[in-house]
């Protein structure tokens, strides 16, 4: 998204990939060309996985800070970079890696009932905090807005092409966010975040990351963006509690040119 209040379902995935870094369920559509939006994300893991999983950090009370950068290259394509940060009072201030996304989105002209677009995000994770440390997600986006209401689906899998089991099946991560603008810049809803296994043998559901997000946004501001909530995990593998807020700040750089 990209962002509204809601019930969001974060999530931390398989407690051993601490996937948790940034927490949003995306919109279809792309950054407008010649604009780039830089934002931050910010959560703290308040009750989260307390052991070392197969060489993976725990995430209990784990600072994430992720800093992506946007940039809309033509009307329906996008590249996005992501740089991950972990802190933790035992183990201090951490790079965890990079990622890089490309995403390309339907033209309006198709005049198509819903919006749809895909990304396919590739980059790095150090082994201390993810269980796959180069690994490939591919997103279709789906959504729709009717009047007040906005629905936004995700059905994502994610494949690693490096990690600590050797296993490159991939894993379907569906994420969900349904929101209603109960003020002309202000909206309320709800975003499930999943992982349920590998696509060819699900896990168990206590296996299983699901997850829920109460957040708020702001709207209709061409030049901020602000996204806050708090996210409960319904199952064992899940981390338990987790407070994020997304800061973006968009530029516009034609404009400023012309100027």
């Amino acid at each position: 998204m990209k962002k509204n209040f809601g019930l969001l379902f974060i999530l931390p995935f398989f407690a051993a990939a601490q996937e948790n870094y940034e927490i949003q369920v995306y919109g279809s559509q792309t950054q407008q060309p010649g604009s780039t939006i830089f934002e931050l994300h910010s959560n703290f893991t308040f009750n989260g996985e307390r052991e070392i999983i197969k060489g993976v950090r725990p995430s209990h009370h784990a600072l994430h800070e992720t800093v992506e950068i946007t940039h809309g290259i033509s009307q329906n394509f996008e590249l996005g970079f992501y740089l991950f940060t972990n802190y933790t009072a035992k183990y201090g201030y951490s790079v965890v890696g990079t990622h890089i996304r490309p995403r390309v989105t339907a033209p309006a002209s198709w005049r198509w009932p819903v919006g749809v677009s895909l990304s396919a995000e590739v980059g790095y994770q150090r082994p201390q905090y993810a269980g796959e440390t180069w690994s490939l997600e591919l997103r279709p986006i789906v959504d729709k807005q009717w009047n007040n209401f906005y629905l936004s689906f995700n059905p994502t899998f994610g494949l690693a092409i490096a990690s600590a089991d050797n296993n490159h099946v991939p894993v379907f991560e569906p994420n969900v966010k349904a929101a209603y603008n109960l003020f002309r810049n202000f909206s309320l809803g709800v975003e499930y975040y999943g992982e349920m296994g590998a696509v060819n043998a699900f896990e168990t559901l206590a296996a299983q990351n699901h997850a829920v997000f109460l957040a708020a946004d702001m709207l209709n501001n061409p030049a901020w963006e602000l996204n806050a909530g708090a996210g409960f995990g319904l199952t064992p593998a899940t981390d338990g509690f987790i407070f994020k807020v997304l800061v973006g700040r968009r530029i516009f750089w034609k404009h400023r040119q012309k100027n």
